[in-house]
């Protein structure tokens, strides 16, 4: 293995050794707190533009399972971990992690020392980095380093041509970066899910008659996509049964005129707890996003914050006034993650079923 380095724009360097291919790829650099679903972290599209570091010191015991991924492909741009198990043990493996990451052409750098870095992200907040082969050309690195900026997320990870998979209550999946596993969800509650591109316009949408409109998650800074949110304004006006996650939940809210703000560091991994104002109940959850709603900007004309993050009391979850839409923050289909939340898929489609016997 080929010495390896991770170089921060604040011009820290850590040594370790290349895993994945040779090369040099910049990102955001971003720590997650799963100490499993690495399949699916990797191949979660909310990724895209981001280099992820597991906490976790062990990753790759299992192998890679490729049914577990969560899109077609990995979208990340690097991959930290302290120590890459080479020799995974599991019924259900077809190759070794050290050999997908290669064959998904994720750049890697292991045997660093990943808790002191996930410290300084947490105190300096998310920065850019550098996965590289060599510190020759320092100064141009950290350059581009810093001029770095995810953009186009949506664009770089939605389908290309519309997918269309179960039976029964339409819903339209507006692909922002979606998971499979939201599309499982809505197919296993007997839906018609037609997954189709973030491009789509709204006008389009509308012709399908859709019973229900499904907002996904996706990567990227959500005020970037101006598109998207006019979209979003003009299906607003036809008060469709619509659901919104993650990527989705921030762009509805942007398009009622709510704003959102960057976090430090994020919340990503699979034990975020979320309270329900409503209720008083606390959920545990899985999530992954950079990006808050910002509570005080919500109208109340509009809508009304229904869940806050426990650890810090950012926006998790809107119902919205007037019309049959809600949003959350967080991973309701939890794939990898606790499966506490899924029971708002069923509170969509019986959504969907009161607003089709009122029709």
């Amino acid at each position: 293995m080929k010495k390896a380095y991770l170089i921060l724009e604040n011009g820290d360097t850590y040594e370790g050794r290349g895993i994945g291919v040779e090369g040099e790829s910049i990102g955001e650099v971003v720590f997650t707190t799963g100490m499993g679903s690495y399949m699916e972290t990797l191949t979660d599209p909310s990724y895209y533009g981001q280099i992820i570091t597991q906490t976790f010191p062990l990753i790759g015991n299992y192998g890679a399972i490729s049914v577990d991924s969560e899109s077609r492909k990995a979208y990340c741009h690097g991959y930290i971990v302290r120590e890459l198990c080479r020799d995974g043990s599991n019924f259900r493996k077809e190759a070794e992690l050290a050999d997908w990451l290669a064959e998904q052409n994720i750049v890697g750098i292991e045997g660093i020392d990943t808790r002191r870095l996930t410290k300084m992200i947490r105190e300096s907040g998310v920065m850019n980095g550098m996965i590289s082969q060599s510190l020759s050309h320092l100064d141009e690195k950290l350059a581009e380093i810093k001029a770095f900026r995810v953009s186009d997320a949506p664009m770089k990870t939605t389908v290309t041509e519309e997918e269309v998979i179960g039976t029964g209550k339409k819903v339209v999946l507006i692909d922002y970066g979606a998971k499979h596993n939201i599309v499982r969800e809505l197919v296993s509650r007997g839906c018609e899910v037609h997954v189709v591109s973030c491009r789509t316009s709204a006008e389009e949408i509308l012709a399908m008659k859709p019973d229900g409109i499904m907002l996904s998650n996706g990567g990227g800074d959500p005020a970037d996509a101006v598109y998207e949110i006019e979209q979003i304004k003009k299906l607003n006006e036809k008060k469709i049964p619509t659901f919104g996650i993650c990527l989705g939940h921030q762009l509805m809210a942007l398009s009622v005129g709510a704003k959102t703000t960057k976090l430090k560091y994020g919340h990503r991994g699979a034990n975020q707890p979320v309270k329900d104002l409503e209720t008083g109940r606390v959920y545990i959850t899985s999530q992954n996003h950079g990006y808050a709603v910002k509570n005080s900007s919500l109208p109340e004309s509009v809508g009304k914050v229904r869940m806050i993050n426990v650890n810090d009391r950012t926006c998790e979850g809107i119902d919205y006034v007037g019309r049959p839409c809600f949003t959350v923050q967080f991973h309701p289909e939890a794939h990898g993650g606790p499966l506490d939340t899924r029971i708002l898929f069923d509170r969509f489609v019986e959504m969907m079923d009161k607003e089709g016997r009122n029709a």
